[in-house]
């Protein structure tokens, strides 16, 4: 495979076969991920039990290395042994989207990028990766542009994330691309919800552009939100098995306490909750913090997932035979704000397509969201009522 140069920092994606076994079969990884130094490049390879689509981007502040491989269970990865790389953590960007995240120490270029499969079925997915300048680095990782002007509060705030965008388009099919369709969504949702009197709307991103996952949270808690949704479709690969319906998930229970351990890490002092500057206080303080939030925070997402498939039922919508999930999605690891990603449909499904690119299947679950946070607030607000008594 040739040299991929600079077209790899805006992106690459290479789609592998299928993965095959039920809707809910997981790739795994087959051994440790390998990050190592090689003659003053840095190499990196992900051993898989199959191959999966793959993407590749950096991304800036802080400098890093995102690896998209499809939905791999990445378990516990290892440690790093490479100069030029501090740390490696994986995270989840919807069911069939898990990455790994390296932060590095310089700055690095993707030199090349392959996947290979073997004749067993496993696979690699092998980088190479060269020493760049810091200006070639900035250039390639296009740092993020986005702003949220948040609204004067005098409503609760919904926070509206329309998954993907820019050079990551999500799932496609038909000539759809999930971004697109989840941003077509989610302006229409805007509109129905503001139209209430109820609720203000903040979106995290309002074009086709790039916001990755730990920008979305904090562009939603500098807006202040309230409630966070972040919208997506999915799509199975054609062996994998036949899935439809809507689906709602909410953080996995176990997923908490990791989360907040990497938030009190990465993020800054000021954005790990909302109006608390938690200079000086140190990790475990604001790991102690969030952990106390969340157990106000993780029984009020459960409620709102619940309210939001019992709107989506009432309204006559088709549901997963499973709709209530749970997964550790980057999305939904604010401490401070109960969250949902709702899955709308699957590309891969005829029906859920035909549905998704529907007028009026659309305004009908635009309508089901509404309804439902509607009854999620009103009841949050008197059980929040009931408790301060």
């Amino acid at each position: 495979m040739g040299k991929l140069v600079s077209a790899l920092t805006a992106l690459t994606v290479m789609c592998a076969a299928s993965l095959g076994g039920a809707e809910d079969a997981v790739v795994r990884l087959s051994g440790d991920v390998l990050i190592r130094d090689d003659g003053g490049m840095v190499e990196v390879v992900i051993p898989l039990s199959a191959p999966v689509p793959w993407k590749v981007w950096l991304a800036g502040e802080p400098p890093r290395l995102v690896v998209e491989v499809g939905g791999v269970d990445l378990g516990e990865l290892p440690e790093v042994d490479s100069q030029s790389i501090v740390t490696i953590v994986s995270e989840r960007n919807g069911p069939k989207a898990s990455q790994i995240i390296a932060y590095l120490r310089e700055p690095l270029l993707v030199d090349t990028a392959e996947m290979i499969t073997s004749e067993d079925g496993s696979a690699q997915l092998i980088l190479s990766l060269a020493p760049a300048t810091g200006a070639e680095f900035q250039e390639a990782a296009k740092p993020l542009d986005v702003t949220v002007e948040p609204p004067v509060k005098t409503r609760p705030v919904v926070g509206i994330d329309p998954g993907h965008g820019g050079r990551d388009p999500g799932a496609d099919a038909a000539g759809q691309s999930e971004a697109d369709l989840m941003l077509e969504f989610a302006l229409k949702l805007r509109v129905d919800l503001e139209a209430t009197g109820v609720f203000d709307v903040v979106l995290t991103r309002e074009a086709d552009v790039f916001v990755p996952l730990d920008a979305r949270l904090s562009l939603a808690r500098a807006a202040d939100v309230d409630v966070f949704i972040s919208l997506h479709a999915d799509r199975l690969d054609i062996d994998t098995g036949q899935a439809s319906g809507i689906t709602v998930y909410t953080l996995a229970t176990q997923a908490g306490a990791a989360a907040d351990d990497r938030q009190s890490q990465r993020n800054g002092a000021d954005d790990i909750l909302k109006g608390v500057d938690l200079s000086g206080a140190g990790d475990q303080v604001a790991r102690a913090l969030m952990a106390l939030q969340r157990q106000d925070t993780d029984p009020r997402a459960a409620a709102l997932s619940a309210t939001l498939v019992r709107a989506f039922e009432a309204s006559g919508l088709t549901v997963n035979s499973r709709p209530e999930r749970q997964g550790e999605f980057a999305v939904l690891k604010a401490a401070d704000i109960p969250s949902a990603l709702i899955e709308l449909g699957f590309l891969s499904s005829k029906d859920d397509l035909e549905r998704l690119t529907s007028e009026k299947w659309k305004s009908e679950a635009a309508l089901a969201i509404r309804d439902g946070l509607l009854q999620w607030h009103q009841e949050d607000t008197l059980l929040g009522q009931a408790l301060r008594k």
